[in-house]
């Protein structure tokens, strides 16, 4: 029933009411008068089903279906009259615009009647309720066909429905329409087009759909391409939606509806939702949802032990939609499988099964906390057909103690089973995780237990490459992974009212940066009252939220106002937004040659001429460009330039001769010069560089000054000072740009410790704090670390006591006490205190220091005046005095746990008693060590084993995983899990303490060909992930491996009469046998080796120490253990001849060998001079 409403709206009703009656006809009812017998009376009728006749005679475009809706004559008026006014001036030309004016010039009402098949036909009623009605009233205005109003087919009984409500709009008519399905649809258009009796394309717009759940979605999920999804509810009601793109962007439509009562456990989207499987408790069954009312096509029992936990979808060999292969493994690690078949697209054959594909059995795992499948992230369910670590996965679980495994699968056909493989394992260190979910690609996320900590594993290499902590009121309530077109990983993390995607940021090791970040957020508290249920990717980027029994959809475009667009510094200026792919393949991919990162790398890799190179070029281009011109991204270098070799020396006589012809020959500097860094840095500070963002072109001027630094000092300078000038000059810039202070990295101090210009770098450190270098400063620059001359290391000691006693106008003794303590040089700290008459503490501390403290009384009193100093927490003069009574280790411990300076206490052990001593060795084993291994330090726990002498540990340090060389005394925490644990700059620094004596030779020798094949291959894929492809590729190009070969037997040596040195012992005090013994003499540490050292070098010609111990052969494969809570060593039984220093054995080497060759002669050989290239290399000049 409809009443007719009055063409103004201050009028009142005129009482004509419209029925449309289940005989198919509209009746019109209008009033009787005061005096009739009934209130209305039937003024007209039409017969809806005579109304339409179908131009084609085919069947399938006729339909005994009838709809209709009337359009009043206020609204058909005004609809007309905005036609008119927005018709050009052809359009009112046209035959169908005359039509429509002449019919609106009679005032009618509208009667539309439809069919299901887009047959239209239009009726004017024409003065509707006058008591004498003419035969002309009711005339035809239209037959037309193409009107989708998109009525369901399948629909019956009260679903087999629809209401319309039309009303005038700004653009014509606007038309309402309610299916009683539950759609709500809203169309517009002209009402020229709507009655233009020739075929149109499109007569009216479908603007929106609305249509959704009668209860709260419970769970969204997704087809493996993201094409297709499926929303289900508390109460087990499904609906299945296509993906589909309007002029508005894109969106989503209702397929098909799953109304089923039975609890639902797991669902699984096939054939793009074509077919939906459902897994229940104790069967699966399959549903058919082609139809807009989908229908149970078949239904398998099973039985298993344990609780079903997922629903999986194995990934095929072969792209055969007609066969599907799915899984279900329970908390017991039980499984089945069962095989469908499905028909397709064109396939006569539309039977539909089900069957049993076998058990499987994955092992016991009493811990075990949940088994899901990984997120497919838009990857197509195709696999190679290899069942090996780099097959894709397909599920993953975790345990409550946090190992997470992931696994992969392969069908076998032949056999009816499924064939099941362990990827990888990753121990996180989160208990009782709350939430997990993986992708295909090898990426995780897993939640903490009180769903407040985030974390973002990458499963191949099982590190933490992102760790976010949120208040207590944000819980994580939901994770869902998408994958773009070249395989980058994008993760939403859902919250009860809002979703932030986070996607991946190059690795950077230089600067430390997140390699994850917020990108946007989504957020519904202005749109519903409800929480978010449940979220999913659409595989073009698009976001589908459920909330109540609602479901919003997110776009893929990102707005140019979001915060993280001005690091995106794209080459066109175009302001209307970015796609969300576009935006991650900026963020993530491949650095332009010039970026800072890259130099970087280029730098550590030893390749500064090339970087060089690099910035002259981008000098030069930068000259004659223009905004918006196109940029060449490798400025026109060919890859041959980045897989050459630089030739140093060539590349110093090739200068050198530039320089002497300077006067004669006016050429372009083919270095980065001091006033060429000016130059650019000009061009930098006033020009926008593509490709960069304006924080990496701040870092670039930081790069070409510190580049400019380097080459004025580079002929003074080996590859590792200048490596170390660099980043220490880089991180004095970067301090200067930062409110906060971050320390020098163990890597730069490692750079240091392994050059061979260390009294260069110590000069150049103190002139750059202009001579005034207090200790802050020497922390900074980590020079106690790096000094390897004790004799230098004390002047370099005192200077700073000097310093740190003038640094005030005061001059007070107590700044500098401790540093005169260390250097045992109590005399001037006396003469000192003499001086300081204005101290309150002048007179007493003079009068106690002019004792004798060799005495055991005065030692007594100083140790009770350090404790009585950290009582008052006093902690560095305490220090001070624990050395005044000898008490070194007391000293340190102070320093290094009240005071919180490490550096200072071992540069307070290394002054004191020399790199030999017993403190200094137990503090680095019992602190130091430790700490590397508990953050995955490789860089501070190479220099400590160098330190104690373990060279050849120390090189296995740089390439095995330290938990395999040291134990920590605590659990590892989630730092030493993160990615910055690892550095590609650490294969630099193996390549050349491999090469650099015997014992680093057989350490580097001692690990397996695979271990170092993985950590190649690791480090390539590292410099691909920070975006330094080219890198990677000169890598795996001219990396050489050390091959030892097969073992053989040696034969012993007849046994040679000599006594040990207790024997000697025991004899001169004469208490121990007279009788002789006999015994082998200990083994070369390469015995067993057919080897010739300098075979396995690279560099034949490179200096080798022979700094191999004579000790007995020692097992190095012992597991290590914990004890005392120390880190103890693979050989901590080893003799004291291997735990000497490296450098210690450096000094003494000549000595040492005078004796080798005292013991043995070695045959006669004819003498080979060096090769000078190889001395001048060795020594770094």
């Amino acid at each position: 029933m409809y009443w007719r409403r009055p063409f103004h709206r201050d009028q009142s009703f005129d009482n004509v009411l419209y029925t449309i009656c289940a005989d198919n006809k509209l009746r019109i009812w209008a009033p009787a008068g005061d005096h009739g017998l009934s209130i209305l009376h039937l003024w007209a009728d039409i017969n809806l089903k005579d109304s339409i006749q179908p131009r084609s005679l085919d069947p399938r475009h006729r339909s005994d279906k009838r709809y209709a809706f009337i359009i009043d004559n206020r609204d058909f008026t005004a609809a007309t009259e905005r036609v008119v006014q927005n018709a050009s001036s052809d359009e009112q030309a046209e035959p169908g615009m005359a039509h429509l004016i002449e019919v609106a010039t009679k005032s009618p009402d509208v009667c539309v009647v439809l069919d299901d098949r887009g047959n239209m036909s239009a009726w004017g009623l024409e003065s509707v309720g006058c008591k004498h009605r003419k035969p002309g009233d009711i005339f035809n205005i239209a037959h037309t066909d193409g009107m989708r109003f998109r009525f369901d087919p399948g629909a019956t009984g009260v679903e087999d429905n629809t209401q319309f409500y039309p009303f005038a709009s700004e653009e014509g008519l606007c038309i309402l329409t309610h299916h009683f399905d539950g759609r709500l649809e809203w169309f517009e258009g002209r009402l020229d087009r709507l009655f233009d009796p020739s075929p149109q394309r499109q007569r009216l717009k479908n603007r929106i759909t609305w249509t959704g759940h009668r209860s709260e979605i419970k769970k969204i999920v997704r087809s493996a391409t993201g094409k297709a999804l499926i929303s289900r509810t508390a109460e087990n009601e499904s609906i299945v939606w296509k993906r589909y793109h309007t002029e508005a962007g894109d969106t989503i439509a209702r397929k098909s509806i799953i109304d089923k009562t039975e609890h639902i456990h797991r669902v699984w989207l096939l054939q793009e939702g074509r077919f939906v499987a459902f897994l229940h408790h104790g069967s699966i069954s399959l549903w058919d949802a082609r139809q807009s009312k989908a229908v149970q096509v078949a239904r398998y029992p099973y039985e298993l032990q344990g609780k079903p936990l997922c629903l999986l979808c194995i990934p095929e060999e072969h792209e055969d939609k007609r066969h599907v292969h799915l899984a279900t493994i329970t908390s017991e690690m039980k499984g089945c499988a069962w095989e469908v078949t499905l028909p397709t697209n064109g396939d006569p054959n539309d039977t539909v099964e089900l069957t049993d594909f076998g058990a499987f059995d994955l092992g016991t795992d009493n811990d075990l906390a949940y088994v899901l499948p990984v997120d497919p992230a838009g990857t197509a369910p195709v696999i190679s057909g290899f069942l090996d670590l780099f097959a894709r996965d397909v599920a993953i679980s975790y345990s409550k103690a946090g190992v997470l495994k992931s696994w992969t699968a392969r069908p076998n056909v032949e056999q009816k089973k499924l064939e099941w493989l362990q990827t990888s394992t990753v121990e996180t260190l989160i208990e009782n995780p709350s939430l997990g979910s993986a992708t295909s690609i090898r990426k995780a996320a897993l939640v903490s237990a009180d769903k407040t900590l985030l974390t973002i594993w990458n499963t191949r290499s099982a590190q933490l490459e992102h760790e976010e902590q949120f208040e207590e009121y944000d819980t994580i309530q939901d994770l869902d992974w998408l994958s773009t077109p070249d395989n980058q990983s994008i993760l939403a993390v859902g919250f009860p009212r809002r979703v932030i995607v986070y996607v991946q940021l190059r690795y950077d090791y230089v600067d430390a940066r997140p390699s994850w970040a917020p990108l946007r957020e989504f957020s519904i508290r202005d749109l519903t009252p409800h929480p978010i249920g449940d979220s999913v990717w659409l595989g073009n980027g698009g976001f589908v939220i459920g909330a109540g029994n609602q479901l919003f959809v997110q776009e893929q475009k990102i707005d140019v106002s979001d915060h993280i667009m001005p690091d995106l510094r794209l080459l066109s200026n175009d302001k209307r937004g970015f796609d969300l792919f576009t935006v991650v393949s900026r963020l993530n991919g491949p650095l332009p040659v010039f970026h800072p990162q890259f130099l970087s790398q280029c730098i550590l890799s030893g390749r500064l001429l090339l970087a060089q190179k690099i910035l002259l070029k981008l000098w030069k281009t930068m000259k004659f460009y223009s905004d918006g011109e196109p940029f060449d991204s490798l400025l026109g270098f060919d890859l041959e330039d980045f897989a050459q070799d630089e030739d140093l020396t060539a590349s110093a006589a090739k200068k050198e001769m530039h320089s002497s012809y300077a006067e004669f020959i006016d050429e372009e500097p083919e270095t980065i010069t001091e006033d060429v860094a000016v130059a650019l840095n000009e061009q930098l500070a006033t020009r926008t560089v593509p490709f960069l963002s304006s924080r990496d072109q701040i870092h670039l001027v930081d790069i070409v000054e510190c580049v400019a630094t380097v080459e004025k000092h580079r002929r003074s300078l080996d590859n590792n000072g200048s490596r170390f000038l660099l980043f220490f000059r880089q991180h004095v810039l970067r301090s200067s740009q930062r409110s906060e202070h971050s320390p020098l990295s163990w890597r730069e101090i490692t750079w240091a410790f392994y050059s061979g210009s260390q009294d260069i770098l110590a000069d150049l450190v103190s002139r750059h704090f202009h001579g005034r270098m207090l200790w802050e400063h020497a922390r900074d620059s980590g020079m106690f670390m790096w000094m390897t001359d004790l004799t230098a290391l004390r002047q370099q000691f005192e200077v700073i006591a000097r310093n740190e006693y003038t640094k005030s106008d005061e001059k007070n003794p107590v700044d500098c006490s401790l540093y005169y303590m260390a250097l045992k040089k109590k005399a001037v700290l006396v003469g000192l205190w003499r001086m300081a008459t204005w101290h309150k503490e002048q007179s007493s501390t003079h009068r106690f220091l002019s004792n004798n403290f060799d005495e055991q009384r005065w030692k007594t009193a100083a140790l009770k005046n350090a404790y009585a100093l950290m009582g008052k927490r006093r902690f560095e003069y305490a220090a001070a005095f624990f050395l005044l009574a000898g008490a070194l280790k007391d000293a340190v411990r102070v320093l290094s746990h009240q005071l919180g300076d490490m550096q200072l206490a071992i540069a307070v052990a290394r002054v004191y008693e020399g790199d030999n001593g017993p403190v200094l060795e137990e503090y680095l084993k019992q602190h130091v060590l430790p700490l590397a291994a508990t953050e995955g330090n490789r860089w501070m726990a190479n220099w400590a084993l160098w330190m104690l002498g373990k060279r050849d540990k120390a090189v296995r340090a740089l390439i095995l995983p330290l938990d395999s060389l040291l134990s920590p005394p605590e659990t590892p925490n989630l730092q030493s899990k993160l990615f910055l644990t690892d550095d590609p700059a650490l294969v630099v620094l193996y390549k050349q303490l491999r090469e650099k004596s015997l014992q680093t030779l057989r350490g580097a020798l001692s690990v397996s060909p695979r271990a170092e094949w993985e950590f190649i291959t690791h480090t390539a894929g590292l410099y691909e992930r920070m975006g330094c492809d080219l890198l990677a590729l000169d890598l795996v190009r001219s990396w050489e491996f050390l091959i030892p070969q097969p073992q053989i037997s040696v034969p012993k040596i007849p046994v040679v009469k000599q006594p040990s040195i207790a024997e000697v012992v025991l004899r001169e005090k004469d208490i121990g046998p007279k009788s002789q013994i006999y015994f082998n003499p200990p083994p070369s540490a390469l015995d067993g080796f057919d080897i010739d050292p300098k075979r396995l070098l690279r560099r034949r010609s490179s200096l080798v120490v022979a700094d191999l111990p004579l000790s007995p052969t020692v097992d190095h494969h012992k597991k290590p253990s914990l004890a005392d809570g120390s880190a103890i060593f693979e050989d901590e039984k080893e003799t004291n001849e291997i735990q000497t220093n490296g450098f210690r054995n450096m000094k003494d080497k000549k000595k040492d060998e005078d004796d080798d060759k005292k013991k043995q002669k070695p045959p006669p050989t004819q003498f080979v001079e060096p090769d000078a290239n190889s001395l001048l290399d060795s020594f770094g000049f």
